[in-house]
């Protein structure tokens, strides 16, 4: 008897105020959301198309301006006895021996001639020294360079860092490089390859120019 009262109240929706229309209506809207027949079934594949919002740093500037200092002896500045290390040496980033939190590098990563042809996008991807781009753009916050810890770390600005202080201040010529080029992203609906970027050489060039720093 409890089955039978329970299927009259289903299949009398007047009495709870819901007209068959207004169900029509809500399984028409459920089965729109899922994008399916079924409103409780699978909803089909999902395309999630990549978005061109101009948050992306310069590949060629970091390649050439900012990798090289990840490989340079910097000594640590606690005194004339300081120790000298690479960032991407062993027991600070390096990819595989580092201890140096997120910022992983890959100490032999090779440049990569952008202006052949052959280096498309997806082989530059593929690449080391793209890696040690993505890693190092994983520490900033694009645009803002008092918030981002590739810059903030090694001037030991309000946040530790295991390897010391190295730079004294802003005015280090790394500390620049590092500075201008996380203050200039990519223009908004281009990639990290844009050639618009390459006004931040001397000349526009990446291959022969100069990194600016201002």
């Amino acid at each position: 008897m409890i089955v039978k009262k329970h299927f009259a109240l289903i299949t009398q929706p007047a009495r709870r105020g819901i007209t068959c229309g207004a169900a029509a209506i809500v399984l028409s809207t459920l089965s729109a959301c899922g994008g399916s027949s079924n409103p409780i079934g699978n909803p089909p594949n999902i395309s999630n198309p990549v978005e061109a919002t101009g948050k992306a740093l310069s590949f060629a500037y970091f390649q050439k301006c900012i990798n090289p200092i990840f490989l340079a002896q910097l000594q640590t500045q606690t005194g004339s006895s300081a120790p000298t290390n690479t960032c991407a040496g062993s027991g600070c980033h390096a990819t595989d021996t580092g201890a140096g939190g997120a910022l992983r590098l890959i100490p032999g990563a090779q440049a990569l001639d952008l202006s052949d042809p052959a280096n498309t996008p997806a082989v530059i991807r593929a690449s080391d020294m793209y890696k040690n781009f993505y890693s190092a753009q994983g520490a900033v916050i694009i645009g803002n360079t008092a918030q981002s810890r590739l810059l903030n770390k090694p001037l030991v600005r309000g946040v530790l860092h295991g390897g010391g202080l190295i730079f004294l201040s802003e005015d280090d010529p790394n500390a620049k490089l590092i500075k201008y080029w996380i203050s200039r992203p990519v223009p908004v609906g281009q990639d990290e390859f844009s050639t618009a970027n390459y006004n931040m050489f001397t000349p526009a060039d990446p291959k022969v120019g100069t990194c600016n720093t201002q």
